[in-house]
């Protein structure tokens, strides 16, 4: 169980480094093994800074990352990730499977039986290896180089797989490829956490969803509490600025303009019903919450 316990990360920014910015605040959630969790928010809102420090690519400034029984020397043997652009994962003027060579160090097995393992590693992900072994990156679709990452990923004794956006640059036909065999490898036992701006991904593939704005959790729980019965402001707002594919946006009715609300406060704040939370955007803390400021609040469409 990969488990963030009240995470945080601050940069420091200007000149000579005199002022800081709080990149995520507080987070807390956990990835069970056989899980798909989502982490959902605009950008800026902190998804990819919490992925990099969950691949401890970055280091927190507060809080705890852990993996749970896992020593920390094997922590990168089995939490990996996967990122939005595959093209850039590759060096352009090798193979591409030279992904594969370069974790094979760590395993010592002759050559036959490397390859062996990789072979089974890629059909694992519905790759046919003589289809893409020997192959250059321009050779190979995007969702082929993003498979084969997943396929590298697997080599090792994974438990808990980042996927940052990974689908954000493929064609349709091929996002449900890469979507169905993450819930397939959940199936199998693995933890995905699932970074993504698109709602509707997040609803398709997720178990759980935490859902962030200006690096706080502001709602989570199931995925279907959440989608099916947003408790936040933020939350109804941004499931409401999701396009239907059954209409166009000229069909769209001129709603009457509702009272405002405040978009960083919900009612009834807290643990709304079991595995279903809601929070303040800013934590409540009085020198930055607009309401203690008495702001002026945003109407809610």
């Amino acid at each position: 169980m990969l488990k963030l316990d009240k995470v945080g990360k601050t940069y420091r920014i200007g000149a000579f480094g005199g002022q800081e910015l709080r990149a995520v605040h507080d987070v807390s959630f956990q990835v069970n093994p056989g899980e798909v969790v989502s982490l959902i928010g605009e950008s800026g809102s902190g998804k990819s800074t919490i992925g990099k420090m969950v691949l401890r690519l970055l280091p927190p400034s507060a809080g705890a990352i852990t993996l749970d029984g896992t020593p920390e020397a094997d922590y990168y043997r089995h939490v990996q990730g996967v990122f939005q652009d595959p093209f850039s994962s590759y060096n352009p003027i090798f193979k591409a499977d030279r992904v594969f060579e370069m974790v094979r160090q760590g395993f010592g097995l002759p050559s036959q039986d490397w390859r062996e393992k990789v072979e089974a590693a890629l059909r694992s992900v519905r790759l046919d290896p003589g289809a893409v072994l020997g192959k250059y990156p321009h050779q190979l679709s995007g969702g082929q180089l993003q498979r084969m990452l997943i396929a590298r990923a697997l080599l090792l004794e994974l438990k808990v797989l980042v996927a940052d956006e990974i689908i954000s640059m493929l064609d349709a036909s091929t996002r449900i490829d890469v979507l169905n065999l993450l819930g397939e490898l959940r199936e199998r036992g693995l933890g995905i956490l699932f970074i993504t701006h698109d709602l509707s991904l997040g609803n398709y593939v997720s178990d759980r969803t935490v859902v962030l704005y200006k690096g706080r959790m502001v709602e989570t729980g199931r995925t279907d509490r959440v989608f099916g019965d947003p408790r936040h402001p933020y939350t109804r707002r941004l499931l409401a600025s999701v396009p239907q594919l059954h209409r166009k946006w000229s069909e769209e009715e001129e709603q009457p303009e509702p009272e405002a609300e405040c978009l960083f406060h919900a009612p009834g704040e807290g643990w709304v019903e079991p595995d279903h939370f809601v929070g303040c955007a800013f934590g409540g803390e009085q020198d930055e919450c607009p309401r203690a400021a008495e702001a002026v609040v945003i109407p809610l469409r």
